[in-house]
């Protein structure tokens, strides 16, 4: 590695810490100043504060590397730019493309900090701050589903007519058994209650025909016999957790719990299984996001301009704040349902790809 290389790579990694930490302090101070009067309300100390901004600002990183990136390597550039620096590094046998080695060397560090914190650190901490904010700063949740379908067990579906958040209660409970595509079991209830101490449902009032031993009670009646009675402990693979708020859910999740979440969504053939699509394919495209705004910042910001570094930092914004909408609007898509997950991951990427390597054809050599 030259010495160039090594004057690059510090100056574009110096100076993208130096932004995020000035974004991270923005964002930090107007997220206080923005919920104070709730922290007030709730009689919140400084301790308490201070535990949530710990959380709160490793999930800012995450969020705003990718562009932070992108703003750096254009003010590094730019700057170099200016002072002749380009020039005498071409001038003196430098191709473009090796000029652009030590800046892909710096995105690689700064894309796999990225991947190992959105894949696994930030979402333990925001387990806590999502709690924290269901807690004390959200409105109280409400579950407004009913006739709620889910298939938890092969051929076996769970079904509620609807259920209270605040007491862990669900009505008019019915578990249904299927043998190529035959009832054979079925178990109705008025109410079903989780026992936190138990790790269980309670089940209230309850009738069963043909029960079968996926209901764990010990004792096998003959076919075609009715059971009743008031109150029954059993465990399925449902839990209150799953009648949750669930906004920004994924938020709280590393790469393998996605992989897992998606998977038992798909088996219940649950909706909104596209908003955990999006996000675990983000978290794969987030790091070859960075290689590509580092390539397209580069080129944007390497040519002296006579009115300054001004205009290329401009130019730098005004390309970053189209990646974003261009980037938001691919996944509003593909949680509607418009679009593939994979594709709206990707397709920002691919598109700034492209049209960075059309600019490329015009950069001075």
């Amino acid at each position: 590695m030259k010495i160039i290389d090594k004057y690059i790579i510090k100056k574009v990694l110096y100076t993208f810490i130096f932004v995020v930490l000035i974004i991270v302090a923005i964002v930090a101070v107007i997220d206080l100043a923005e919920k104070m009067d709730k922290f007030a309300r709730n009689n919140l100390d400084g301790p308490t504060i201070l535990g949530y901004y710990r959380d709160f600002i490793p999930w800012i990183i995450g969020l705003v590397s990718p562009i932070m990136v992108f703003i750096a390597v254009v003010f590094v550039t730019s700057q170099m730019a200016a002072r002749t620096e380009i020039i005498a590094i071409l001038s003196s046998g430098v191709s473009f493309r090796r000029l652009l080695v030590p800046y892909f060397l710096a995105s690689l560090i700064i894309a796999i900090f990225n991947f190992v914190l959105n894949g696994w650190v930030i979402p333990q901490s925001n387990r806590s701050r999502l709690a924290f904010e269901i807690q004390y700063l959200n409105k109280a949740y409400y579950f407004d589903q009913r006739n709620v379908h889910m298939q938890i067990e092969p051929n076996v579906y769970f079904y509620l007519q609807n259920y209270n958040v605040n007491t862990s209660t669900g009505y008019q409970f019915s578990l249904e058994r299927f043998d190529n595509n035959r009832l054979v079991d079925k178990l109705t209830a008025d109410n079903i209650t989780w026992d936190s101490t138990k790790n269980k449902w309670t089940i209230r009032f309850w009738k069963r025909k043909r029960v079968d031993s996926i209901f764990h009670v010990g004792y096998h009646p003959p076919p075609g016999s009715d059971q009743v009675g008031e109150k029954l402990d059993t465990a399925l693979s449902v839990t209150p957790a799953d009648f949750e708020n669930a906004e920004r859910k994924y938020d709280g999740m590393t790469i393998n719990e996605l992989t897992e979440h998606i998977k038992k969504l798909r088996f219940r053939g649950a909706s909104g299984v596209e908003a955990y699509e999006v996000e675990r394919h983000i978290r794969f495209s987030s790091p070859f996001t960075i290689f590509v705004l580092v390539f397209m910042g580069v080129i944007v910001s390497s040519k002296k301009s006579r009115g300054g570094t001004g205009f290329q930092i401009a130019l730098g914004f005004l390309l970053s704040f189209i990646f974003i909408l261009f980037f938001m609007m691919s996944r509003t898509f593909a949680e509607a349902g418009s679009l593939s997950p994979l594709l709206a991951a990707w397709i920002p990427n691919i598109t700034f790809t492209v049209i960075s390597l059309g600019m490329y054809k015009y950069v001075p050599r």
